[in-house]
């Protein structure tokens, strides 16, 4: 395939590729057809949208795309034993994961047992002590003081810990990869069950939690009971879904399209707590679920206390969410400056050992809290599926990051039965691990050669995947509008990146110490601007900053910046390429 615009080696290394003929040809056809801009036109003939299909993608409804719950297995028991709790006043009691999808999770129970008036315990397990998922002696005091248990987003591979709740039921509401049996509990609502078909496994454990929600619906009508507004809790389930990295496709598009819209309305403390400390001035996106709020609610778990996350999305009171808000985000500003640490310390592991097939690295002392977004940051930078393991006392606690193509989670688990982990587990795109030092480097050779056939499928992973092109004078408003329509954009369906050539550089200047601000025109247009986030870290900044007065070609998704109440469109700039000899 012709490199796009003939750019074989962008400022950042890369050949960029345009879209195929045959998918240029459908966009123009559905552009005309239903009459659409051709940049949106394009977005709906990737995701192979019939031109009759084309209002209903733009106005997605959740009642025509929201599966029948029961098609989940154990979700009938699940259902009526959550319903018979809360009607008859039982005690309950919520274990949940330390991050945005088991706080989301959690929040969710503990909104829909509040509108029917009712209250349950909340723990969340220290991410350091005690490490993720349930654990024995937490189980057992927690059956000791309560009726029912409901795990979220974790459970489904904790046999020991759940066989220790005697005496106390235990529901798991998870969507973490199951094993060949399953752990004692009264249900496993889970779709990534092992005896589950997969058609429901793009769930994040939210999902999974709102849709027991309507199945407990169900139940409470058929006993003539009230129903908690399960709409007004869409906000939850589009933050779990956009940061658990769940892919934005059928059910889970309708779930943030409509869950954006209930955040938009501002009605739940701790969320607008967050957006407020976060400085979010405008109308929520899913970038700023994934990039903004997510981070924040994280860092609790990761760098302090464990519950602070599902506390602030639970909270009900503004000035007590303000105040959780606020350390949240202290926290978060100490999880950077721990994160950057680990990460330049990571990188260069990585660069010295240049493996074609994995990425990782391990080192003493590092926080298990951040290996995570250090996993996630090497795997942005090598575009290959990475893993980050921090070494204390002879035992190694790891993070692991996809890339497209690669179930990074199934490989993980078939090391622990194999017995180089002690244990691990999770999903396609992201996974956990523990490992006895001596055994890491066997380890990670063992799963570069796992998921070396995936890998090898994924042709021409490093290109840069461009949209079309764009014209400046076609970069409005109204068009941005239109394209946010065709998303929201995230994982397996991620936003149009165009390219704008021959562009005149008028400014390229530094914000803080890491990201770069372009300002660039074309002929008879009014000038642009242009974000590069992170810039000076890699190639693209050093190679822009002395840019003015030269042309380049840039590639990078359009986003709609505000500031003092007023809108303006900018471009989030993903690379470039100088113009000729220039």
């Amino acid at each position: 395939m012709t490199a796009f615009l003939g750019i074989e080696s962008s400022l950042t290394g890369r050949r960029w590729i345009g879209p195929e003929a045959a998918l240029e040809r459908r966009a123009e056809g559905l552009a005309q057809q239903a009459g659409l801009p051709l940049p949106v036109a394009r977005v709906l003939a990737e995701r192979a949208v019939a031109p009759e299909e084309a209002p209903g993608f733009l106005a997605p409804k959740l009642r025509d795309l929201l599966p029948d719950p029961l098609t989940l297995r154990d979700m009938a028991a699940a259902a009526e034993r959550l319903v018979e709790a809360a009607v008859s006043g039982q005690r309950i009691a919520i274990f949940a994961d330390y991050d945005v999808d088991g706080g989301s999770s959690a929040a969710l129970l503990l909104d829909w047992l509040h509108q029917l008036g009712r209250q349950a315990s909340l723990y969340v397990p220290d991410r350091i002590d005690e490490g993720y998922g349930p654990n024995a002696p937490a189980m057992a005091k927690l059956a000791e003081a309560n009726d029912l248990i409901v795990c979220v987003d974790c459970g489904t591979l904790s046999h020991d810990a759940l066989a220790a709740a005697t005496g106390c039921d235990v529901v798991v509401l998870d969507h973490h990869l199951g094993g060949e049996t399953l752990p004692p509990a009264l249900a496993v609502v889970n779709p990534n069950r092992m005896d589950e078909d997969g058609a429901l496994g793009h769930l994040c454990a939210a999902g999974v939690v709102f849709l027991t929600l309507v199945q407990a619906g169900r139940v409470l009508r058929a006993r003539g009971l009230r129903e908690p507004d399960l709409m007004a809790m869409l906000d939850l389930v589009a933050l779990a879904t956009v940061a658990d990295v769940a892919p934005l496709v059928g059910v889970n598009r309708a779930f943030v399209r409509q869950g954006l819209a209930v955040m938009a309305r501002r009605q739940r403390a701790g969320l607008v707590a967050l957006s407020d400390i976060a400085r979010l001035d405008g109308a929520p996106s899913a970038f700023h679920l994934g990039f903004l709020l997510g981070p924040r609610i994280n860092a609790g778990g990761r760098v302090g206390r464990a519950d602070l996350g599902a506390l602030c999305l639970s909270c009900r009171d503004p000035r007590d969410a303000g105040e959780l808000a606020r350390q949240l985000d202290e926290l978060n500003r100490d999880r950077r400056a721990i994160e950057a640490a680990v990460r330049q310390e990571a990188i260069a592991q990585v660069e010295a050992r240049a493996e074609a097939r994995l990425s990782w690295a391990a080192g003493p002392g590092w926080h298990p809290g951040v290996v995570g977004i250090v996993a996630a940051r090497v795997k942005e930078a090598t575009d290959l599926p990475s893993v980050v393991i921090g070494v204390e006392g002879g035992i190694g606690k790891g993070s692991a990051r996809s890339v497209p193509g690669v179930d990074l989670g199934r490989a993980i688990q078939r090391l622990a039965r194999e017995g180089l982990l002690l244990k691990g587990g999770g999903h396609m795109m992201a996974a956990g691990l523990t490992v006895a030092e001596p055994m890491i480097a066997p380890a990670m050779e063992r799963l570069a050669d796992l998921i070396a056939r995936d890998l090898a499928g994924r042709t021409g992973a490093g290109d840069l995947r461009i949209s079309g092109l764009l014209e400046p004078s076609g970069a409005t408003i109204e068009m941005f509008r239109m394209l946010e329509d065709a998303g929201p954009f995230g994982q397996a369906a991620p936003a149009p990146r165009f390219a704008l050539a021959d562009q005149l550089i008028d400014s390229a200047a530094t914000m803080g110490d890491r990201h770069l601000r372009l300002q660039f025109r074309s002929p008879g247009s009014p000038p642009l601007e242009a974000v590069a986030w992170g810039a000076m870290d890699g190639p693209l900044g050093p190679g822009l900053i002395g840019a003015k007065g030269r042309r380049f070609h840039l590639a990078g998704k359009l986003e709609l910046s505000t500031w003092g109440g007023r809108e303006r469109l900018r471009l989030r700039l993903d690379d470039a390429a100088p113009v000729g000899n220039l």
